[in-house]
């Protein structure tokens, strides 16, 4: 299946979206409109962070488990997803580039290494809803950016 990107722009520096997104537990923050049910696993930031959530979307409810395998600050962030069983494999890239007027352009980019049957014969329903869920991921975590900096600024 082809893979899915969203992106947005925000006037957080690279190295504060990093900062934010390399722990785990704010990611419940900006994705919890379809995943529930958090429950972590690891070190709380970086390689190995993890957690085990339950995901809704287009009617169907599965156990998602999430794990950060790769990082490099304050660029990218890599994590593995495995639900159904196993029979589903992919991977979800955080991608940080600097805006030439300041601020950062992030990119999130979903891909399937491995998909059931029924989702590669659904696959443009598929595709579709999952680009639907992560734009809504991009605005809220745009909102929780500017809340957090804010916090932390202060």
């Amino acid at each position: 299946m082809r893979s899915v990107t969203v992106s947005i722009d925000v006037p957080q520096t690279p190295e504060q979206v990093y900062d934010f997104l390399d722990v785990m537990a704010h990611h419940e923050r900006f994705t919890d409109h379809y995943l529930t049910h958090w429950r972590y696993s690891g070190p709380g930031r970086g390689i190995g962070s993890g957690a085990t959530v339950t995901a809704a979307l287009g009617g169907t409810r599965t156990d998602v488990t999430v794990e950060v395998v790769e990082a490099e600050a304050p660029r990218r962030i890599v994590e593995r997803n495995v639900s159904a069983a196993g029979r589903r494999l992919g991977h979800g890239i955080y991608a940080i580039e600097p805006l030439q007027a300041g601020g950062s352009h992030i990119s999130f980019t979903y891909s399937w290494v491995r998909a059931p049957l029924a989702d590669r014969l659904l696959a443009p329903v598929v595709r579709a809803t999952m680009l639907r869920a992560n734009r809504t991921v991009m605005r809220r975590l745009a909102a929780e950016l500017a809340r957090h900096v804010s916090v932390a600024g202060s």
